[in-house]
């Protein structure tokens, strides 16, 4: 019991530090939506998926290596040896996608504009510098440290958005501070406020790297490839199992303009389409959120855990807790919808993808059981499998984003994602079971799912009078449903 309240406070640490970085973060999304046409946000959107694909090649794999072979070796021989091999590989592949970029932003629709992928290259070459740093922190049970500099990236973001979108333009223009007009003329320029996106992300990551100086201090340059050998072919196959993995949440961000039929949407360009879609995407963070804090948690205690006659029946709790806390935040997020909407959606053509939310926070949950049953293969080194896995995901992602895009719009990619994750899930459970058996409550699991989904459903479609009743009514459900989950846990745990 021990160990999963340390599970426990380690995920709300990262939980907390997660929900306060992304919230502020998310302050952007109004930001960019009353700045941005949808079409101008589609083209961030976009460029962001890619990046999201670009970013499991550079780091292929090697964070969950780290974390194997810290636990059976030297930890800071390990850093070093991972710190070093990602840093020699991220500047080599930053310099290839430089070198490619008038190319890739003629394909991509940009000519002229080949100043984004050089920005994304020098984000992506930081990102993968402060990857094992990061992993380094969490697997030496520095949450606290973790989540300060997590939380200080995105405040930078936000302040350097701030600075170069509306601090800048306001000298520029003569509204205020009109002294420093003359100089602000000299080095600005309106028109680039998309690449200044970009370009403020960047200067984020480059401010966090003296931050890190405490497993920083422990980098020494130093490639010993008889060493690396076990360590790459542990984590290629994770690089297979995260590209599959990113086709499934990105794919239909980075090709939705490419399979819609012209004029699908009566009155819209393909590219407003994709920003409507990427800003309503974002309505899901807070599930997103729930999985990416119990991963940070849970990888690191699934490898020091293992070892324990117990850890099966110590599994199985969480993955219980974990879907009975997912389900209170996936109710919470779709009853409350119209209130997310209009906060984080100033423009209301953003709000027309609206419903989409809900199915969307569904498949996060089945990601997020997923990552969790994925401990068996991790465990008995048959990392192959997840690669495996997630390339079937992937295939079917592809197969009915192609079949069902064309004749549903957006919705069609909403259900190839949730059918992807739930069959993933289906398969590693399946499997996982002749190798690794973990009594999971398979039933009462997808019981509690599916009276959750059909509340969603209903409460969605109660019509209120005023604003305020919505507004207590949903509360009011939101906070019963809570008890209920409180109480779930309190029996079962």
């Amino acid at each position: 019991m021990n160990a999963l309240k340390k599970l426990a406070s380690d995920t709300a640490i990262y939980g907390l530090s997660s929900i306060i970085g992304r919230v502020l973060n998310y302050l952007l999304v109004p930001f960019y939506t009353s700045l941005l046409l949808p079409a101008e946000y589609g083209i961030v959107t976009e460029l962001y998926a890619y990046a999201a694909f670009l970013n499991i090649i550079y780091g292929y794999g090697m964070e969950t290596a780290y974390f194997r072979f810290a636990t059976q070796g030297s930890p800071i021989e390990v850093f070093r040896l991972a710190s070093s091999l990602l840093t020699l590989t991220s500047l080599l592949f930053s310099s290839l996608l430089a070198s490619l970029a008038p190319l890739l932003s003629r394909w991509l629709g940009y000519s002229g504009h080949e100043h984004y992928i050089y920005y994304l290259a020098a984000i992506l070459a930081v990102d993968t510098i402060l990857l094992v740093p990061f992993a380094q922190l969490r697997f030496s049970k520095q949450a606290f440290l973790f989540a300060q500099a997590k939380c200080l990236q995105i405040a930078l973001n936000i302040i350097f958005n701030l600075l170069l979108l509306y601090i800048l333009p306001g000298i520029y223009t003569g509204k205020f501070l009109y002294s420093f007009k003359p100089f602000v003329q000299l080095i600005y320029n309106p028109a680039n406020h998309i690449e200044y996106i970009f370009l403020a992300n960047l200067m984020a990551n480059l401010c966090v790297l003296p931050i890190l100086g405490k497993p920083l201090i422990h980098f020494k340059f130093k490639i010993d490839w008889q060493k690396l050998r076990p360590i790459i072919i542990y984590a290629l196959p994770l690089l297979v199992m995260g590209l599959a993995g990113t086709t499934n949440e990105m794919l239909a961000r980075a090709l939705l303009k490419h399979l819609l039929p012209f004029n699908f949407y009566s009155g819209q360009s393909k590219e407003a389409i994709v920003g409507i879609f990427g800003a309503c995407y974002k309505l899901a963070v807070l599930m997103s959120l729930a999985i990416q804090a119990f991963r940070y948690a849970a990888e690191p205690f699934f490898f020091t855990h293992a070892q324990d006659k117990r850890s099966p029946q110590l599994f199985s709790k969480i993955m219980h807790g974990y879907i009975l806390v997912a389900c209170f935040i996936w109710f919470a997020i779709s009853v409350n919808l119209d209130v997310l909407g209009y906060l984080f959606l100033r423009n209301p053509a953003y709000r027309a993808g609206i419903e989409i939310v809900p199915y969307l926070c569904l498949a996060y949950i089945w990601l997020g059981i997923y990552y969790n049953l994925s401990v068996w293969f991790k465990l008995v080194n048959k990392t192959y499998y997840g690669s495996i896995i997630t390339l079937i995901g992937a295939g079917i992602t592809i197969l009915l984003n192609v079949l069902l895009v064309p004749y549903w719009g957006y919705w069609g990619s909403v259900w190839a994602t949730v059918s992807s994750y739930l069959i993933m899930a289906v398969i590693c459970y399946y499997r996982g079971q002749q190798y690794y058996a973990v009594p999971y409550k398979t039933g009462y699991a997808l019981f509690f799912m599916l009276v959750t989904l059909l509340l969603i459903i209903v409460i969605r479609q109660i019509q209120y009078a005023t604003w305020a009743y919505a507004l207590v009514s949903n509360t009011g459900f939101t906070l019963v449903f809570g008890l209920v989950i409180y109480r779930a846990m309190r029996r079962s745990l």
